[in-house]
C-alpha cells in the first residue's frame, strides 16, 4: 500500500510533452510530463494482486476513541461533503536518486478534518490507525490532521474514481510524506491513545518518512540544439521536488564548472514537483551534467550519498554523455 519499499509492481514515467500548458516557458524536449498519465503513475504494493473491493458493500468504519462511531459508504463521502481537489506529487521512499518512482496527478476527496468534526475524537486519542484491505496499516497523528487541512481521504484521481490498482475505493493523502505512510484500499480508521510503528516501520524503514528534496535531469536535448547570436545552445530539463516545502532554485553544473541557475516553471500546486530548464552553451565533447535544488526557504538538498533504506536516498543526480 502506498509507496511501500519492495514490490514487483512498478510503472515508469514517459518522456512525452506535458499536456498542461503554462505561460513560463516550454519544457526542454524530453522532459517528463508535468502531469502524469494515469496509466503511467507509479505503483508499489505489498502484494502482486491489488485487493478487489465491491463499492456497493464497502464501508469505511471509523471508531475507537471517538464520541460518534460512524460508518461511511462511498456515496456518503462523494455526495455528503464538499469535494476538494489538489495537484499532488507522490514519491516512494525506495526511489533511487533520479529514479522513476515519483508521479503527479490531481487528487479529489474529503478533508480528514471534516470527518474528525463528525466523529469527534476523545481527549485521550492521539493518533489514527488506518487499516487497508491488503492488511497494510499505518498511524497518523491527530495533531497533524488538525494542523493541515490538505490531508484528505481521496476517492478520485484525475477526475475519475480511483482505479483498483491505485487504491479503490479510498486512500489517504498526507503532504510531505513518502507513500509508505499513505495507505490505499482503506477499510477502517480507529482513534487510538498511542502511536505504534506501521507496516513498513516494523520492517526497518523510517518512522517519519519525510520526503527528502531531490532534483533530476530528465533530458539533455542534443537533437534540439538551436543557435542565438552566434552561440549554439542545448536545452536541458527535469524536475525538482521537496514535498510541500517548495523549490526556490535549481542549478546545473557542467563538469567542474560554476553552478548556473536554471529557469523554474510555475508548479501546478504547492504540493507538486517543479519543472526546470537550462539552455547550455554547447561545447563538443564528453561532459558530466549535475543538478541540485534548494527548498523555498533556501535549504539545499542533501549532497551526501545515502541509500534508500531506511530514510530515502540522497545525493546529486548526474548524467555523463557525449555531445
Amino acid at each position: 500500500t502506498g509507496s511501500s519499499p519492495t514490490s514487483p509492481v512498478t510503472s515508469s514515467q514517459t518522456t512525452a510533452a506535458s499536456p498542461i500548458t503554462g505561460e513560463d516557458f516550454d519544457p526542454a524536449p524530453g522532459t517528463r510530463p508535468e502531469y502524469t498519465p494515469l496509466d503511467e503513475h507509479y505503483r508499489i504494493d505489498i502484494s502482486t494482486r491489488p485487493p478487489e473491493i465491491n463499492a456497493s458493500t464497502w464501508r469505511l468504519a471509523f471508531g475507537g476513541l471517538v464520541a460518534n462511531e460512524m460508518s461511511f459508504t462511498l456515496s456518503d463521502l462523494r455526495e455528503n461533503y464538499e469535494p476538494v481537489d489538489q495537484f499532488v506529487t507522490l514519491s516512494c521512499i525506495s526511489n533511487s536518486v533520479g529514479g522513476s518512482l515519483i508521479s503527479t496527478t490531481r487528487w479529489t476527496g474529503v478533508p480528514l478534518q471534516t470527518i474528525l468534526d463528525e466523529v469527534q475524537p476523545l481527549p485521550d486519542a492521539s493518533h489514527l490507525r488506518i487499516e487497508s484491505a491488503d492488511n497494510f496499516f499505518e498511524f497518523l497523528s491527530l495533531e497533524l490532521v488538525r494542523e493541515d487541512p490538505r490531508i484528505m481521504l481521496c476517492y478520485a484521481w484525475d477526475g475519475q474514481p480511483l482505479r483498483q490498482k491505485h487504491g479503490f475505493p479510498l486512500r489517504v493523502y498526507i503532504p510531505n510524506l513518502y507513500g509508505m505512510k499513505q495507505p490505499k484500499w482503506i477499510t477502517r480508521i480507529t482513534a487510538v491513545e498511542d502511536w505504534e510503528p506501521g507496516y513498513w516501520v516494523v520492517r526497518g524503514w523510517s518512522a517519519t518518512a519525510e520526503v527528502r528534496t531531490t532534483s533530476v535531469i530528465d533530458t539533455i536535448a542534443i537533437d534540439s540544439i538551436y543557435e542565438m547570436e552566434g552561440q549554439q545552445y542545448v536545452p536541458m530539463g527535469g524536475i525538482a521536488y521537496s514535498g510541500a516545502r517548495g523549490i526556490s532554485k535549481v542549478e546545473v553544473r557542467v563538469d567542474d564548472g560554476e553552478w548556473q541557475e536554471a529557469q523554474l516553471r510555475t508548479p501546478l500546486s504547492e504540493t507538486t514537483w517543479v519543472i526546470w530548464r537550462y539552455d547550455w552553451p554547447f561545447e563538443e565533447g564528453r561532459h558530466t551534467f549535475t543538478v541540485r535544488a534548494f527548498e523555498a526557504d533556501g535549504t539545499p538538498q542533501i549532497v551526501e550519498i545515502n541509500p534508500r533504506r531506511p530514510d530515502g536516498a540522497t545525493g546529486l543526480h548526474s548524467v555523463e554523455t557525449r555531445v
